[in-house]
């Protein structure tokens, strides 16, 4: 397999400061893509593009809300205009607010939906429409979780977006399939991230209940994301991929 087997491509990631999108635009990159690095946070956008540039792959920072229609319309131009053309869509900004099911606030649910299905559904939209009138087809990534596949406590907003996403990517296939697009999706499980060390039991707990024996690192996700965008899965559309180390096939609770 080429080691540049994303060379003449060019991708939008959203979410990607840090974490799994980082890492999803850092392989993309140093494979050869033109990668378009989005995140809310503008400091951490431009701290993770350049990192990404001084290992030698072409990367360039967009600071702005994933969620906003607008926002995600000036990605897209962007990648046209600097690039040519847009070819591969990595819809991965999410939000996490947890609470109890009966006191959960309504402004925390919009929020989660607008961040979660909101901007994920319109990236694809967009970067849909840009792929059919170049006609050069694309791929379209949605970032799930295995929490849209198990119950898991406090998190019963968040799941629901997480089992819409693999759901929209199902459906996308009778719209976009006539255009070479294929829409999957990568539910991760829990993955050790600059967020998860924060809490010093998130590995320990997480390694006592994943039947491989610990939590994903974001390599581990990255390289599930890459296959499904990358020209050897060309055939593959409409589908899911858990990466989890095989907890939902047993899903312990972490409590």
């Amino acid at each position: 397999m080429s080691l540049k087997r994303f060379e003449d491509q060019v991708a939008i990631v959203t979410g990607a400061g840090q974490g799994i999108g980082f890492e999803i635009c850092r392989q993309l990159a140093l494979g050869g893509a033109s990668v378009i690095l989005n995140d809310v946070n503008e400091a951490m956008a431009t701290t993770a593009a350049g990192q990404i540039s001084k290992e030698g792959g072409q990367c360039i920072a967009t600071a702005g809300d994933a969620a906003d229609l607008h926002f995600i319309q000036q990605m897209v131009d962007t990648a046209t205009s600097r690039f040519g053309k847009l070819t591969i869509a990595v819809a991965n900004a999410g939000i996490t607010l947890f609470g109890d099911f009966l006191t959960y606030h309504e402004s925390s649910f919009y929020k989660v939906m607008q961040v979660n299905l909101g901007g994920s559904f319109f990236l694809a939209q967009a970067a849909a429409l840009a792929m059919k009138n170049q006609g050069t087809g694309g791929r379209i990534l949605f970032t799930s979780s295995v929490t849209g596949h198990q119950a898991h406590k406090n998190l019963a907003a968040y799941g629901m977006t997480k089992a819409a996403l693999e759901m929209l990517a199902k459906n996308l296939v009778i719209e976009l399939s006539p255009f070479q697009i294929t829409v999957n999706a990568i539910a991760p499980g829990a993955t050790t991230t600059e967020r998860t060390t924060d809490d010093p039991a998130y590995e320990k707990v997480w390694s006592s209940i994943t039947p491989l024996g610990r939590p994903a690192s974001v390599s581990d996700i990255a390289n599930a994301a890459l296959f499904l965008l990358s020209r050897e899965a060309r055939h593959i559309t409409g589908q899911s991929l858990i990466i989890d180390g095989g907890w939902t096939s047993v899903s312990p609770s972490p409590y």
